[in-house]
């Protein structure tokens, strides 16, 4: 991957909408090449698709929460089927230390999480956030 690729990926992440034309202009290449280029990073995963933003609260969803969630021994399972089948956790990692899931959920109401919590509390200990900022938004790491 060199410098030109990395600049379409920096491009394409701001605005994944963003027409050929302007691509190829903005990398100092023709379209042909700049196409040719977009395959191949398509071709190797390097660009893996291309993505929607959406603005929740136009959805109704005003509330995002950050909840760490630490399985009862022998629930690993039963608790990752229900973070699967909760529509309303969007994201969710499974990680090292003390909890065994880092989940974000979009949420219309805090009685909402109230009650995606008390499903999951018969399995699982929660600790949950609300989430007042994001002073980072979603980015590249340093290409």
């Amino acid at each position: 991957m060199d410098n030109i690729d990395r600049r379409i990926i920096e491009i394409l992440h701001k605005d994944a909408k963003t027409p050929l034309k302007t691509l190829a202009a903005a990398v100092e290449l023709s379209s042909p090449s700049t196409s040719e280029r977009l395959r191949r990073l398509e071709d190797k995963g390097a660009i893996a698709g291309y993505t929607l933003r959406v603005d929740n609260t136009q959805l109704g969803y005003p509330l995002r929460a950050v909840v760490r969630i630490n399985p009862m021994p022998g629930k690993l399972q039963v608790v990752q089927k229900l973070i699967e089948d909760t529509l309303e956790i969007v994201e969710c990692d499974k990680v090292t230390g003390d909890d065994c899931f880092i989940c974000k959920i979009y949420l219309k109401s805090i009685e909402q999480l109230d009650i995606i919590l008390d499903r999951i509390a018969e399995h699982a200990r929660t600790n949950s956030s609300i989430v007042k900022a994001s002073p980072v938004k979603r980015r590249l790491p340093p290409l």
